[in-house]
């Protein structure tokens, strides 16, 4: 017989007060007891089946549509009429999936390897002789954007203003909206009116880039409107910079920590993709989202009332001990354990850019592990607040073996 959520005794954790790794453990704990937790914003799932079936039940809508009125903002953003796909949901969400997806397949990406490649590696080469660097700044940082320009089409004379604007969209995820709002309106006003002229000149000129492709696809006489074409440049920039520049710094961080590991990489490029996955387990730079049901939806025998926030904890699924044998035990040579990493979500809001931030994350850490032998953290590492939505090491320095 189902009960409502409210009317249950549920183990209790408090997500705003505690660091990662007080709430891996919270939640680890917690979820030996029940698969729900009782938070202060309302509920949170942990266990990894659970996770996966709520991302994947259409009754729970995304939250992030929320994000504006819970920070006490009572208008769109920026003014904006056209919601974000990582906002839509129903069938104007499927519609816009549908259009822009094969854009974003692992074979479109593939092409831009060769480009992250010289990007990273011209990177290291600023610090390489000198045996040291402060990862986040000098590598992390400037990495994505050029290759989200060069998807796009954008011209290297603009990736300082791509980066500046990415820099304050992204504050929407930090908390802070009500005191961020001019800011993150600022740089979305600019990066529409930029995007808007690309547009424009694509229309009459197409290139052999990401916006020109969205131009163009069609299906059943079916396009983009510019309003869409623009949001959809906005979703690429925020997919493809701050969680790239975020999980790269985590994944060396995690690998700085292992150094046989990190050796191993440096000698066996094939091990990059396992690599990849298993940082994007252990320790994943977005740990969690959220769904608010938009009905009373009945699971599990426990009804959630319309509007209900249920937290996704990304983080605590990927160390659920059902799935992955030992799961606090880092190891980039681990077997396949038949469930993939959650840090990509899943169901319809799967991350558009997945094939993207895969792609350049192996490009990335094989470079790093050849160029930086011998890595180890030069004092402590800093950490961005647990609050903030995209999370890593706001200062990571190293040491390594100077190039010769």
């Amino acid at each position: 017989m189902a009960v409502l959520a409210s009317e249950m005794e549920l183990p209790e954790v408090d997500v705003l007060g505690l660091d990662r790794q007080a709430m891996v453990a919270a939640f680890a704990e917690a979820a030996s007891r029940h698969w729900l937790v009782r938070t202060p914003l309302g509920y949170a799932v942990t266990r990894y089946q659970d996770v996966n079936a709520v991302l994947r039940d259409r009754r729970f809508h995304s939250a992030i549509s929320l994000i504006p009125e819970m920070a006490g903002v009572q208008r769109p953003i920026g003014g904006r009429r056209q919601a974000s796909i990582l906002a839509m949901e129903g069938e104007e969400h499927t519609r816009l999936r549908r259009l822009a997806s094969p854009a974003f397949t692992p074979r479109a990406t593939e092409k831009l390897r060769p480009f992250m490649r010289q990007v990273i590696s011209d990177l290291v080469d600023r610090v390489a002789n000198g045996g040291s660097c402060e990862l986040v700044t000098e590598i992390c940082e400037p990495y994505p954007i050029p290759v989200i320009c060069e998807l796009l089409g954008a011209p290297k004379s603009d990736w300082k203003l791509f980066s500046a604007w990415a820099v304050d969209i992204f504050r929407i995820f930090n908390n802070d909206v009500a005191n961020d709002l001019p800011a993150i309106e600022a740089a979305m006003a600019n990066l529409d009116s930029y995007v808007e002229a690309m547009i424009d000149e694509r229309r009459k000129f197409p290139a052999d880039d990401l916006l020109s492709r969205l131009i163009a696809v069609e299906e059943e006489g079916d396009r983009m409107s510019t309003s869409e074409l623009v949001m959809m440049t906005e979703a690429v920039l925020m997919a493809g910079t701050d969680t790239t520049r975020n999980q790269l710094a985590c994944s060396v961080a995690l690998l700085a920590g292992a150094p046989r590991q990190w050796e191993a990489l440096a000698d066996d490029p094939t091990l990059a993709a396992p690599a990849v996955e298993e940082c994007l387990r252990h320790l994943g730079a977005v740990r969690a989202t959220a769904r608010f049901a938009s009905v009373d939806v009945e699971y599990r025998d426990v009804v959630f009332p319309k509007g209900s926030l249920v937290m996704v904890s990304l983080a605590a699924a990927n160390h659920d001990p059902e799935v992955w044998d030992d799961p606090s035990r880092f190891d980039i040579t681990r077997s396949p354990e038949g469930q993939p990493q959650m840090t990509f979500g899943s169901g319809i809001h799967f991350c558009l850019g997945a094939s993207l931030a895969r792609a350049e994350l192996q490009e990335a850490l094989p470079i790093l592990a050849r160029r930086m032998p011998g890595l180890s953290v030069d004092g402590a590492v800093e950490w961005k607040p647990p609050t903030v939505g995209i999370w890593g090491p706001s200062r990571l320095p190293l040491t390594f073996k100077p190039s010769e």
